[in-house]
């Protein structure tokens, strides 16, 4: 089969796991045969631009008409099977369909978050949940509230793009694909068309040898962010240390905006590790010699690679119980799920793994079993090339009735 893979790559000054994915599918289709090519743009690149070139970044993020130019002509000339598109903002923008339905060349696209109905693409504002903007009305409420970068003038683009090109997504796209059931839901109440709405999981690799022993600390992996949890995360463990403490280090590894925060919070503790930013290598490491990953987020994940990371390597996950986390850990079984948002049940589920090894041993077994039945590489490949073929069928079938 022959793959374009359209993605405008996020900043590398910020882990992405979004990027991962793209490239660990890259990966997975190259080494079972197929041909997969790649277009392009880096939000890297902006940086190096003029004052009047960074200037034009905002206008471009509704509609990118030389994206439609140049990548038209490039589908014309290669004539893929499938246009895959990933992300598109802030320098590709939905003229990538445009393109595609020019060339006729047949499109699914991978939802990575909620970007079709909440234009920072998170469902969550001032710390907790938001859904003013699901639905079928225009995104007002998000300018308003001056969702993204907590600035109006910087959200009022992503809402425009939101606003004028939703029927063009919702038609220009033979598949779209949903990271989670829960995830799904949420674009159906939108009012996405259902039936091109499908449940992909994200696959993680094998990262080979599974955990041995009960694991030595608890690690929080991810980015430094409010949604994802991490001042809840630091409140709970304040609240296990003044009990007696968890009996293991919690190691933070990760950047983002509360990166001084958690430094200063982390300083001059023997029970906490600030380690800043792992490599792969070290991120594979950490997880295989935890006793739990802590996936705290105050936002509804899609999907929440870092827990289905802690199953491949037999680690249970103490997680939200909401979002994408209710279909990835079963509670009590393959992790444990804690109420959203409250700092003691957090703690108290902490505290039931790190001082019952038994049960944590029996859990990452369960966890691995779990990872090899739905989200290893065999099973990613075999579902990404199923809805390949449907996507193309479809077309062809579309095309044909038409005529």
């Amino acid at each position: 089969m022959h793959v374009l893979v359209v993605h405008n790559r996020y900043s590398s000054a910020q882990p992405s796991g979004e990027n991962r994915v793209v490239d660990e599918e890259v990966g997975l289709l190259r080494a079972a045969g197929h041909r997969v090519e790649l277009f392009e743009r880096r939000s890297d690149t902006i940086a190096g631009r003029s004052l009047l070139g960074k200037a034009a970044v905002p206008f471009l993020v509704p509609w990118n008409p030389a994206v439609r130019t140049e990548l038209a002509a490039r589908l014309r000339a290669d004539r893929p099977d499938v246009v895959h598109v990933h992300n598109v903002f802030p320098l590709l923008s939905p003229a990538v369909l445009a393109a595609c339905a020019d060339a006729g060349v047949p499109v699914v696209a991978t939802l990575h978050n909620y970007t079709q109905v909440c234009p920072p693409g998170t469902l969550h504002r001032d710390g907790r949940e938001c859904g003013e903007c699901v639905g079928p009305r225009a995104p007002l409420p998000a300018v308003r509230h001056g969702c993204y970068r907590n600035s109006r003038l910087a959200t009022v683009p992503l809402a425009v793009g939101l606003a004028v090109n939703r029927r063009r997504w919702w038609t220009g796209v033979e598949r779209f694909f949903c990271i989670s059931a829960a995830q799904r839901d949420v674009l159906v109440r939108s009012g996405m068309p259902a039936e091109r709405l499908v449940v992909k999981h994200n696959f993680v690799p094998d990262p080979g040898p599974v955990r041995s022993g009960g694991g030595d600390h608890v690690l929080y992996l991810g980015r430094l962010a409010e949604p994802k949890g991490v001042r809840l995360l630091m409140a709970a463990w304040d609240v296990l240390a003044a009990r007696g403490g968890a009996g293991v280090p919690l190691v933070i590894a990760g950047a983002g905006p509360l990166d001084r925060e958690v430094a200063a919070w982390a300083a001059d503790r023997d029970d906490v590790r600030y380690v800043g930013l792992y490599d792969p290598e070290q991120c594979r490491e950490a997880v295989a010699r935890a006793v739990a990953v802590v996936a705290p987020s105050l936002s509804l994940e899609t999907f929440g690679l870092v827990v289905a990371e802690a199953m491949a390597a037999g680690v249970p996950a103490v997680a939200a119980g909401h979002g994408a986390f209710v279909e990835l850990v079963e509670d009590g079984v393959t992790g444990l799920l804690h109420r959203p948002g409250d700092p003691a049940s957090l703690a108290s589920r902490i505290r039931e793994v790190t001082t019952d090894p038994a049960r944590s041993r029996e859990m990452g077994r369960a966890a691995r079993l779990r990872y090899e039945q739905a989200f290893s590489p065999a099973v990613g490949l075999e579902r990404l090339v199923e809805e390949y073929r449907a996507a193309i069928a479809g077309r062809t079938e579309s095309m044909g009735g038409s005529k």
